[in-house]
């Protein structure tokens, strides 16, 4: 492995994910370009004009808590640790993206952090194994005080809420517990006030405060909102209230005086409760609840309060908000946030959604896995879409937009496995139920299922290039060889040696074999046309991945013993090791089509790039908070895609791309000299042939015929002719236009028809052989 200062960092290009699990983690930046979202233990800020991503990296563990100060110039985030172990909240400076401070004070988690109205503090709040709140002084960059955040008598607060005209004010609130607080910076202290609700007992999820500060709207898990009176002066510099903060009222729907209610009650209250609020002024409040619905709410009149003050059984919720329109997103609403003229919705299914105010008409604009990815697949020969799989969903993503084009759902079943047709037109999957399932590329329609393909689930799969078999792998250890055929597809053989799950196939570029990895420490080399064993390989390890080199006469392999081994696919024998990874198994590896680089990854959550023949580690690429579960480099080598347990698909920059195209000349030189020797073989002289063609010694004929003579085939051959008739005296002749053409180009030419009278039989060096006339 290469010295540490020699490996190099892998760039990202771009993410898709958005964590929407993170209450309130979704935030609009104030400039109105800009949105920013946690993502694994990276920071994204994304520019919603251009689609650029940029990311902050500076967490241990996955990020928990994010906020965005209202001045738009910082950005403050807080994770999650190991048990036992201090998290750490992190200051960043938007406009510089980098670090300003940080502090590692609460244990195990941070629920929330808030910045004040006027940036001079930053307040964050601890979990259940912590309790505390800490306030920390953006000038002098150090944490100023801190405390407990709940009484003994209480639950444990959970959410964090600043006022809107005071600096120094902010409330903390959570099971059975609302305090309102002010700092003093001289004596380093937090002063609270405990607000009542007499025998009314609530878990608060939100807070809203409105813009005079004299009411906080608090949303619950009973699915009410409780507005309660804070009652601060209109003197800004009066950081104490005129009298204690009182509960006005819990406030749910009214449905109309004719609706038929439960005994008791009288307000209908939102499902699953309120996860997030926003004040419109002049009481009007959009309410974000976790059934996923989305409504704007007007609350009535206060003169309202008395009719339902002397009712012989009394209900907590009153009510007292009228719904003005709504929208239903798929899950429960996590963070809203307003930008501009649309309301952008944050989901806890990883989903951003924007609702017109004018319109309310609903959009989609980002989605994402919310489960672990287990497996990449492209298409043959095309960068543009990749394939992804996971639990209940297969997509299908464009690779440079990072929009996903087409969504398959199988409910309740997980994806193992993915892989496109050679052809493309179509998408064989397999599946935790024992199946395997085929779609359309562009509609996602069944074209076919197997059902009972394996006893305990489709663990692996591949499919050969002709798309006529797909070699599967099951959790009982089994190969089985299936033929595919438009209306039928049938059982050709099954292979049974492995004793444990196959974690892996892989199908050689000649159809005829294929390599199944176990975790029993087995790899098997197949012949599928006869449906026989026929090499072995045996290791001191559980096989999670294996691949064919490009060559097909070597295979790779990794596992939980940390090492990438390369094998000999004639008799099996080991050629060569080395360690992989210094932490941890690795899960997964792939090759570049040229053979020369090689990417793994593993439950050590680094992605590293490999040089195949020196085996040195040169690029290393840090990001993903869970375990990598898949990687794959694109057909072109420009990109490396991986995925991990999290839900995170990464895209990264093939650092050795663009080596390769400024190796590749842009055009084709009339004359270059060649100086080598001469080929023996029929293959050597097809491409020696080839070569003889772009680099040529000049010779110039009387007829204006551009030829050469070629040291490696000790003939005469043509490089271009003026001519319509050439009148070449070399027993070779090979016509080309008068056009530079590239090296690609020439690899794809279009073929020409030639009569049969005049293609000679011996010929074994170029495309066409024209027989000379005889005399």
């Amino acid at each position: 492995m290469a010295d540490d200062e020699d490996v190099k960092d892998l760039k990202i290009l771009s993410i898709i994910g958005f964590d929407g699990s993170i209450p309130h983690g979704l935030h609009c930046h104030p400039d109105q370009i800009h949105i920013i979202y946690p993502i694994g233990n990276s920071v994204t800020i994304q520019n919603t004009k251009t689609k650029q991503q940029e990311f902050l990296n500076g967490h241990t563990n996955t990020i928990t808590a994010l906020t965005v100060s209202r001045s738009g110039k910082y950005i403050a985030s807080g994770q999650i640790n190991h048990m036992g172990f201090k998290s750490m909240v992190i200051l960043w400076d938007f406009e510089r993206r980098c670090l300003i401070g940080k502090h590692e004070i609460h244990k195990v988690r941070v629920e929330s952090v808030i910045f004040t109205c006027d940036d001079s503090y930053l307040v964050s709040l601890g979990g259940r194994d912590d309790t505390c709140f800490v306030v920390y002084d953006i000038k002098e960059n150090e944490p100023l005080c801190g405390g407990f955040a709940n009484g003994s008598s209480t639950g444990n607060a959970s959410t964090l809420c600043c006022t809107n005209r005071r600096g120094a004010c902010f409330f903390t609130a959570g099971d059975k517990t609302l305090r309102y607080w002010k700092i003093d910076n001289k004596r380093r202290k937090a002063l609270f006030t405990e607000v009542n609700f007499n025998k009314i007992k609530r878990l608060i999820h939100c807070m809203e405060v409105d813009k005079k500060d004299e009411f906080l709207y608090c949303g619950t898990s009973t699915g009410d909102i409780a507005k309660v009176f804070v009652g601060y002066p209109e003197d800004v510099t009066q950081l104490e209230p005129k009298r204690p903060a009182t509960l006005i009222g819990c406030f749910g729907k009214y449905i109309g005086k004719n609706a038929k209610m439960p005994t008791g009650c009288t307000a209908e209250c939102y499902s699953l409760g309120v996860k997030a609020l926003i004040l419109l002024g002049k009481g009007e409040i959009i309410v974000g609840a976790g059934n996923g619905l989305v409504e704007h709410v007007k609350e009535r009149d206060e003169s309202h309060l008395n009719d339902y003050a002397n009712l012989r059984v009394k209900d907590p919720s009153i009510p007292m908000l009228l719904s003005v329109r709504h929208h239903c997103v798929d899950s429960g609403v996590s963070s809203m946030k307003l930008w501009n003229k649309d309301l952008i919705v944050g989901t806890e299914q990883s989903e951003i959604f924007s609702i017109n105010f004018e319109t309310w008409n609903l959009i989609l604009k980002c989605t994402c896995h919310t489960t672990a990815v287990y497996d990449i697949c492209f298409p043959s020969d095309f960068s543009a879409v990749f394939a992804t799989c996971s639990k209940d969903t297969v997509r299908v993503w464009n690779t440079e937009t990072s929009q996903e084009m087409l969504r398959i759902n199988v409910p309740n079943f997980t994806c193992s496995g993915v892989s496109f047709y050679h052809n493309g037109k179509g998408i064989v999957t397999s599946w935790n139920d024992g199946t395997i399932r085929s779609f359309t590329p562009q509609t996602g329609k069944l074209m076919f299922i197997i059902h009972n393909a394996h006893n305990k689930g489709v663990s692996a799969l591949s499919i050969t290039k002709d798309a006529l078999k797909i070699v599967s792998g099951g959790g009982e250890g089994q190969v089985r060889v299936w033929d595919i055929k438009p209306d039928v597809q049938s059982l050709r053989g099954v292979l049974q040696e492995h004793k444990g799950p196959v974690s892996a196939i892989h199908i050689n570029n000649a159809n005829d074999e294929a390599v199944s990895a176990s975790t029993d420490g087995s790899c098997i080399i197949w012949d599928i046309i006869r449906c026989v064993r026929k090499n072995i390989i045996f290791a001191n390890t559980l096989f999670m991945a294996v691949r064919y080199h490009p060559s097909d006469c070597q295979i790779l392999t990794t596992g939980t013993n940390r090492k990438i081994a390369y094998w000999e696919t004639y008799d099996g024998s080991l050629i060569r090791d080395f360690e992989g990874s210094t932490a941890s198994g690795l899960n997964t590896l792939d090759i570049t089509g040229d053979g020369n680089y090689i990417v793994t990854g593993g439950n050590d959550q680094m992605v590293k790039l490999w040089k195949y023949q020196e085996g040195i580690n040169t690029h290393v690429g840090l990001g993903h908070a869970g375990i990598i579960t898949a990687a794959k480099f694109s057909p072109d080598n420009n990109y490396i895609i991986t995925v991990s347990a999290d839900g995170g698909i990464y895209r990264w920059q093939n650092p050795y791309a663009q080596k390769e195209r400024q190796k590749e000349p842009k055009e084709t030189p009339d004359v270059i000299s060649v100086h080598s020797e001469p080929s023996t073989t029929k293959e050597a002289k097809e491409k020696d042939l080839e070569e003889c063609i772009t680099k040529t010694r000049e010779i110039k004929c009387k007829c204006g015929l551009t030829s050469c003579k070629c040291p490696k085939l000790s003939v005469t051959t043509t490089k271009a002719c003026k001519c319509t008739k050439p009148k070449c005296k070399c027993t070779l002749t090979v016509v080309k236009p008068i056009v530079k053409k590239s090296q690609s180009q020439l690899l794809h030419r279009k073929t020409i028809k030639v009569p049969k009278d005049d293609i000679g039989r011996n010929n074994i060096y170029g495309d066409y052989c024209l027989n000379p006339k005889k005399k």
